[in-house]
């Protein structure tokens, strides 16, 4: 049995998806079973990474989990389920923040990503690390925007990232999960293309057949304003990131291709596949 823990969230639902498609049998932990609208043929369970007593019913049986965990949950309650369980393996989505080699990082999202790994590693459980900088799915927050015109509005218009897509990494994961032989890495996933914050507006905007543009914004006065309502370290350490890969192309790898044996997919697939999104 596998279990994906955050099986409603965007990765975790692609990667039931991906199970659901090889033929394994999957499990799925979701607070709300009656809400989650995932495929037939899934065990849909409830379960609260909060409330440790709802996980052993879950985690019996399960050879392997993919662990997709909101940033700030305490997760020792859930691997200690895990290590009683008798799960032989863990892959893990972290932070591409994350620098290599140390446990002391350099920002809050790296720290809590990185004392994430480490409990893994210390569980001894056969372990394997999937490291996200910014996925695709961050271009969701332009679709409020878009609403209002052709004009999005953010700062850091030449910040370069290479988008992984959300159906790349659930495959990678699905891979991983049900035929191992990647214990002990750490993988940074990466799309095909490094493209500024700029071109991925355009390349939307030619998907949704509109003449979108970007408008730099100052970091500084955005920041404030988000502040109001998101933790402002966490803010402090992601407008930090962005503004490191000004100027700067995008790392892109083969990690994608080499474990699902096909090149990731461009942001311009992303973009089509989530038209909708912006439509609505």
């Amino acid at each position: 049995m596998y279990l994906v823990i955050g099986a409603t969230a965007h990765f975790g639902r692609q990667a039931v998806e991906e199970l659901v498609a090889a033929g394994a049998p999957v499990r799925a932990l979701t607070r709300a079973p009656e809400r989650a609208g995932l495929p037939d043929g899934v065990d849909v369970v409830r379960g609260d990474l909060t409330k440790p007593e709802t996980l052993p019913p879950a985690l019996a049986g399960v050879e392997a989990a993919f662990l997709v965990l909101q940033y700030g949950m305490d997760v020792a309650p859930l691997l200690a389920a895990a290590v009683q369980a008798g799960v032989r393996r863990l892959v893990l989505l972290s932070s591409g923040a994350v620098v290599p080699g140390t446990d002391q990082q350099p920002d809050v999202i790296a720290q809590y990503h990185r004392d994430v790994e480490r409990a893994v590693e210390e569980t001894g459980i056969e372990w394997t690390f999937l490291r996200l900088l910014f996925p695709a799915i961050n271009s969701l927050t332009f679709a409020m925007q878009l609403q209002g015109g052709d004009v999005i509005r953010a700062p850091y218009a030449e910040a370069a990232f290479s988008a992984v897509h959300e159906r790349d990494v659930a495959e990678v994961a699905a891979r991983i999960l049900t035929g191992g032989g990647h214990a002990g890495q750490a993988y940074d996933l990466t799309g095909p293309e490094s493209l500024t914050q700029a071109d991925q507006v355009r390349v939307l905007g030619e998907t949704l057949g509109r003449p979108l543009t970007l408008e730099d914004l100052d970091p500084e006065p955005v920041r404030e304003q988000m502040s109001q309502f998101m933790d402002p370290e966490f803010l402090t350490a992601l407008f930090d990131l962005m503004a490191q890969t000004v100027g700067k192309p995008a790392p892109v790898n083969d990690l994608v291709e080499r474990i699902t044996g096909h090149p990731a997919r461009g942001y311009a697939q992303w973009t089509a596949d989530h038209r909708a999104d912006f439509s609505s």
